[in-house]
């Protein structure tokens, strides 16, 4: 919200906390002059994706540039984890990311330009065990987001798949995972992953995965039998 704004971009904020997203939009219009819209919506309820998308269309509100960045996480053996939690976590993280983009995309392609952002991860590309449900959400917005980026060729729409490593957000603490291999290093920062996703999308590139050691994993499992890949991704989850 922050990179947009300093881009003079109009803003429409979306989350389940509207006391920290009014804060920020105050902090946005004072610092850019922009206008910002605030809509507190909890966006693993399917139905408030479709209210949402009325209450936009009533303000004749135009969107040139769709990020899909809510999302969650979980850890624990599947057998034991809350499926309350997880349908939630499915509900947001594939579900409302989808919707989302049905729903702005033909609006797009109609005036012949915009921009889509679909946040993925590392996950996107292996299995998960302890976080099994996590990085299958995560492997089908890849592929969804890849697949509709070919569709979308040559209409002036353009769908990016950012891939973000382990980064320096409230994630971890959120999907219990804070003590985990994966997190054990100095880890990037939000800012400079949001500045790298951002970037991309306005070049229009089709996946971005941050980070040069995290390009390297990617490239070297395409490489790896199943049998390792699944392996070192334990280890990572490993607490």
């Amino acid at each position: 919200a922050k990179i947009c704004a300093s881009h003079k971009q109009n803003l429409i904020l979306v989350a389940r906390s509207g006391d920290k997203l009014h804060e920020l939009a105050s902090e946005l219009t004072e610092k850019h002059g922009i206008i910002v819209h605030v809509f507190e919506y909890d966006l693993s309820v399917i139905s408030n994706i479709e209210k949402l998308f009325q209450e936009i269309s009533k303000e004749s509100l135009e969107v040139e540039i769709l990020v899909n960045n809510a999302g969650f996480g979980d850890s624990g053996d599947f057998i034991t984890t809350s499926w309350e939690k997880e349908q939630r976590m499915i509900n947001l993280n594939i579900s409302a990311l989808t919707l989302f983009t049905k729903l702005f995309a033909k609006s797009m392609v109609e005036r012949k330009k915009g921009h889509i952002l679909n946040v993925a991860s590392t996950a996107s590309f292996q299995p998960g065990p302890s976080m099994s449900v996590y990085f299958a959400t995560k492997a089908y917005v890849l592929n969804f987001s890849e697949a509709l980026s070919f569709e979308l060729r040559g209409t002036g729409v353009s769908v990016t798949t950012l891939c973000p490593g382990a980064t320096q957000t409230g994630f971890a603490a959120a999907a219990n995972v804070e003590t985990a291999n994966l997190f054990d290093n100095k880890l990037p920062t939000g800012k400079e992953v949001a500045i790298f996703g951002f970037n991309a999308m306005m070049k229009g590139k089709r996946l971005a995965i941050h980070g040069f050691k995290n390009r390297l994993m990617v490239f070297s499992l395409r490489l790896s039998p199943r049998k390792w890949v699944m392996a070192v991704s334990a280890w990572m989850m490993k607490k």
